[in-house]
């Protein structure tokens, strides 16, 4: 007897249908490879028994997909058209064991089990591993320096553009955000008089380093005069080690 071509059927005949079909196929789970179609096949096309067939072949083959752990845990989309395959071909065969033909899920079965069927794509390539943190160089460790004057100057000595080069050269390297010019002076003389030299001498020196290129607003200039003494002595004595301006570099937010 030829098959009736229909759209839909009465629920309960269909819905025994299907239940007897998914009844018999509860402990199907053969191994995927054995389905093998050939995909793009119109299966509208094709007489009653052999419909029959194709439709027994994908709702088993899709049955034992969405049972196979590695296509339920996979990260593709292989168990969504496993699932819709295994539901769209069971409501074929429901309409097919009451003689009827529903082309529209004999038509969305063989779609999904086309879909089920393609290979999946390759996993995406690693991402590459992060650069890795750059080496602070040990010179930004380096955040004093010092320039020595001459007794009673306040002209920047040649070390001072020295000192200049160096900062300037080493400043986005280390990420100094600024610098702290601090000028000092020996005990001889008044105090008053050494005051004043200690801040000419800071500004001959932040002079130097404005000249070498780095911002005048990255440079404070403070004076210290006698106190702060790099070596204690007795008032009224000179000491080289103590006619200085001290650099000290700001790192971050300092």
């Amino acid at each position: 007897m030829k098959l009736r071509t229909v759209r839909s059927h009465a629920a309960r005949s269909v819905a025994g249908s299907l239940a007897l079909v998914l009844a018999q196929l509860a402990f199907a789970q053969p191994a995927l490879a054995q389905y093998e179609v050939q995909t793009g096949e119109d299966l509208t096309a094709l007489g009653d028994r052999e419909l029959r067939d194709a439709l027994d072949l994908r709702y088993e083959g899709a049955l034992a997909a969405t049972l196979d752990p590695a296509i339920v845990n996979a990260t593709d989309a292989r168990f969504h058209w496993a699932s819709e395959a295994k539901v769209q071909c069971a409501i074929a065969q429901g309409f097919m064991k009451n003689d009827l033909r529903d082309e529209d899920s004999i038509r969305k079965c063989s779609a999904a089990y086309d879909r089920l069927m393609m290979p999946p794509a390759p996993p995406a390539p690693p991402l590459p591993p992060p650069p890795p943190e750059p080496v602070r160089p040990p010179i930004c460790d380096q955040s004093i320096s010092t320039v020595f004057f001459d007794f009673d100057s306040r002209s920047a000595p040649p070390t001072a553009a020295t000192t200049a080069r160096f900062l300037h050269s080493n400043t986005q390297t280390c990420g100094w955000t600024g610098f702290d010019v601090v000028g000092h002076t020996d005990r001889a003389g008044p105090e008053s008089y050494n005051q004043a030299l200690s801040i000419d001498r800071a500004q001959a020196v932040a002079d130097v380093m404005t000249a070498q290129g780095i911002p005048e607003s990255m440079i404070t200039i403070v004076g210290r005069g006698e106190h702060d003494l790099a070596v204690p002595t007795v008032d009224g004595e000179r000491n080289p080690q103590n006619r200085r301006v001290v650099v000290t570099v700001r790192q971050g937010a300092e």
